[in-house]
């Protein structure tokens, strides 16, 4: 059996979703072709795991059969062989299969495959539903033939392509990689860390804390991954996302982290080493009384108003931090750094010295959106030399645009990652500011008050498209409204009003 390459498997990945194509929104995609995934390698690990112990028992097909020597237990009649043979009725087949592979492994598979329609034959007709099974059919998904690394990156792929195809409900479960990446550059985890995402979406940030160990060739497999999200097919996905990077030791649960936070113990919250986060920007339905009185302290700097929760959720990451070795990468449009209905919880974060670091992106990373974006690091226990200080890097020119995809490269990450590491600042690119340079500014955070990036250049003038010249403009009209916001900010004014 010939190994598939990484190509083939991203080009059989995607083409199971053409197969749905005109019978549902692209935005649902991922409610059924994922689930088959999973369905499709859990199957046929299982028949690779009964090979090999079969071979190892001299053909005791009992011993093969023994739950021991599997990772998961599939019922016979809910193996995908037995689905493929199925003629009518094929959604029906499929449901009863996945919820008695649920049932059959509670303890890590409960409610894994969803909640998606098998049975709405309106909306997917045994027709298709035997084509997509054909069309997973066609390769073999067992580990030798599909290593963890390969399919978890498959996996990632599709995910992207799920999120380029679905428009503007990406931002629910995709943040950009390359940014992701960044963050767990800065925090760098250690083996054996536990790692926590409050608004995890398809778990990418969690799982990239793991591929930073991996790269490094350290030990990764006895971090442990703590993940919620409120979404339960987003949930689900980041479930079988830590699967099928061989991920074992997570624990990922539906709820909304603001209101019903699970990651708990007796009066307070849980305490992690790293928090990686990109919350959900600005939501206005939230629960701010509650919040007021909140049982769990995480209040410790006030309330936010009610149609801006970032600062709750900033609030709950700092008391989610270890006190000894909790660090953080927040990313947060930059609006966090000025808004003038915020400034007393701000200076109260300020005070406490636990922001090491306040980073600014370019334009167009966030998903589908052109907004400027700003990762917050925060650290319990701040170096001596960091203590009562702020890193302010303004990295807005380092950002890649091609094909219409925003990112950063390597060389732009190494540049970022390099100044957030050395005590020495450079010239338009970063400054430590100290405590008393920031309340003279009234505890406003905005980068340019502090560090001014350096665009000058003796080259020729470079050919500009139309396009770059609305983009410019857009950019330009952009800073103006947050330098006027700043201003009336000073003015005691609330610009939004």
């Amino acid at each position: 059996m010939s190994k598939l390459t990484q190509s083939k498997l991203e080009s059989y990945l995607w083409g199971a979703a053409t197969l749905l194509r005109g019978f549902i929104d692209a935005g649902d995609y991922k409610q059924y072709i994922f689930p088959l995934l999973f369905f499709k390698r859990m199957c046929d690990v299982y028949d690779e795991e009964y090979a090999i112990a079969l071979a190892e028992s001299d053909g005791d097909e009992d011993y093969a059969s023994f739950a021991e020597n599997h990772r998961f237990v599939i019922p016979e009649d809910a193996h995908w062989n037995v689905v493929r043979e199925t003629g009518k009725n094929v959604g029906k087949a499929i449901q009863d299969a996945m919820r008695k592979i649920e049932s059959s492994n509670t303890d890590k598979l409960y409610g894994i495959f969803g909640d998606a329609q098998w049975t709405n034959k309106d909306r997917l007709p045994d027709r298709t539903l035997k084509e997509l099974i054909e069309h997973f059919s066609s390769q073999t998904l067992s580990i030798a033939n599909c290593p963890e690394d390969e399919l978890g990156v498959g996996y990632e792929y599709l995910i992207k392509k799920f999120a380029d195809d679905s428009g503007h409900t990406a931002a629910e479960f995709y943040t950009n990689r390359t940014v992701v990446h960044l963050m767990t550059e800065l925090l760098k985890p250690k083996p054996g860390e536990s790692i926590y995402d409050p608004t995890c979406g398809s778990g990418g940030m969690l799982l990239s804390a793991i591929t930073h160990l991996q790269r490094q060739k350290k030990e990764w497999r006895n971090v442990r991954l703590y993940g919620q999200e409120r979404n339960l097919m987003t949930s689900a996905i980041a479930r079988m996302n830590c699967f099928l990077h061989g991920v074992e030791d997570f624990e990922i649960v539906r709820g909304d982290t603001l209101s019903d936070p699970k990651f708990v113990e007796g009066d307070r919250l849980r305490q992690f080493d790293v928090v990686l986060a990109n919350p959900p920007y600005s939501i206005k339905q939230w629960d701010r009384e509650a919040f007021s009185a909140d049982p769990w302290g995480r209040n410790i700097y006030g309330t936010p108003p009610q149609g801006r929760a970032d600062y709750a959720f900033w609030q709950h990451i700092i008391q989610s931090m270890h006190p000894k070795t909790g660090r953080c990468a927040i990313l947060f449009p930059h609006g966090v750094l000025f808004r003038n209905e915020e400034r007393e919880m701000r200076q109260k974060l300020v005070e406490h010295d636990v922001i090491e670091c306040v980073l600014g992106l370019g334009p167009n990373l966030f998903y589908n959106s052109p907004m400027e974006a700003c990762v917050v690091v925060c650290r319990m226990n701040k170096p001596r030399k960091r203590k009562n200080k702020i890193l302010m890097i303004n990295a807005v020119n380092e950002v890649t645009r091609e094909r219409a995809q925003s990112f950063l490269t390597d060389e732009n990450m190494e540049r970022i990652v390099a100044s957030f590491s050395a005590s020495v600042p450079v010239e338009g690119f970063s400054r430590l500011v100290s405590k008393s340079d920031v309340e003279s500014n009234s505890h406003n955070l905005s980068i340019p008050l502090y560090v001014r990036s350096d665009e000058s250049d003796s080259s020729p003038a470079p050919q500009v498209s139309c396009e770059q010249v609305l983009r410019s403009w857009k950019l330009g009209s952009a800073e103006t409204q947050q330098s006027l916001k700043q201003l009336v900010a000073q003015l005691g004014v609330d610009f939004d009003n």
